[in-house]
């Protein structure tokens, strides 16, 4: 039902016409591809091959997700186990990353990520909620493999739960960007009162009264997931900073023609 819900919402918002955007807002758009340029079929979210792509297509930034292997090695996967991607239902946090690699070799440790991204790609890193057995160690596997970027330059941390920010308190708050699902109030509330960076939640519960809150404090907006040349055309003349989508390619095709 979730699904056929925001179906209807992007087919609705495609539809209504929208004015183009000056063109220094247009040159100065930031797209963001969620998990990557994938179809799930031909393509996997959180892939290589997938990024990949997006970064081919020239998009300035791509999304990926965090968890953690039995080794303490942080993996590129959203899900706490493979079924719904790659059709096989493993743990993650079970396997050690070579027992996870040979099951699965498509997903990517952080490490390679970074080393393959991070020169020309900005990257979203959102932390997952996991059991974090060895916390500390944890923090600092992420601050070493984070050391040779700049934070905000180079990389932002995304949570669903600011708790989880936690694991990164190495890094300046600025580049901490809470993203908010349902609760879009609640988590501008507690946005609000931490000096974060930035402060994300979907195109249509972002009103511009919450977004201005954030804007008057020095906080970026990110919205997703958008899917249209009027949804991104919406989004870009009410000021969004970041814009998280499925169809990256396909919105910077559409930048590009019209910048």
């Amino acid at each position: 039902m979730k699904s056929i819900a925001i179906r209807a919402i992007d087919c609705w918002m495609a539809v209504i016409p929208r004015v183009t955007p000056d063109s220094s807002v247009l040159q100065g758009c930031k797209i963001v591809s969620h998990r990557g340029e994938h179809d799930n079929k031909e393509v996997m979210e959180n892939t290589l091959r997938a990024y990949d792509i997006a970064r081919t297509n020239g998009v300035w930034g791509v999304e990926v997700d965090i968890r953690w292997t039995a080794d303490l090695v942080p993996v590129v996967c959203h899900d706490p186990d493979g079924g719904r991607v790659f059709g096989n239902p493993i743990i993650v946090g079970e396997k050690s990353f070579a027992e996870l690699r040979e099951v699965i070799p498509d997903i990517p440790s952080l490490e390679e990520l970074i080393d393959k991204f991070s020169v020309n790609t900005h990257l979203m890193i959102e932390l997952k909620a996991e059991p974090f057995p060895q916390k500390e160690k944890q923090k600092q596997i992420l601050k070493q493999l984070l050391s040779s970027l700049k934070p905000i330059t180079d990389f932002h941390i995304l949570a669903l739960d600011n708790a989880l920010f936690e694991m990164v308190d190495f890094l300046p708050r600025e580049c901490y960007m809470p993203v908010s699902q349902v609760n879009i109030k609640q988590m501008s509330k507690a946005s609000l009162e931490g000096t974060y960076g930035g402060f994300g939640g979907h195109f249509l519960l972002m009103t511009d009264e919450i977004k201005q809150r954030h804007e008057s404090i020095g906080q970026n907006i990110a919205t997703g997931f958008v899917a249209s040349r009027n949804s991104l055309f919406r989004e870009l003349n009410r000021g969004v900073d970041w814009v998280f989508s499925n169809h990256a390619v396909k919105l910077q095709e559409i930048l590009e023609r019209y910048r």
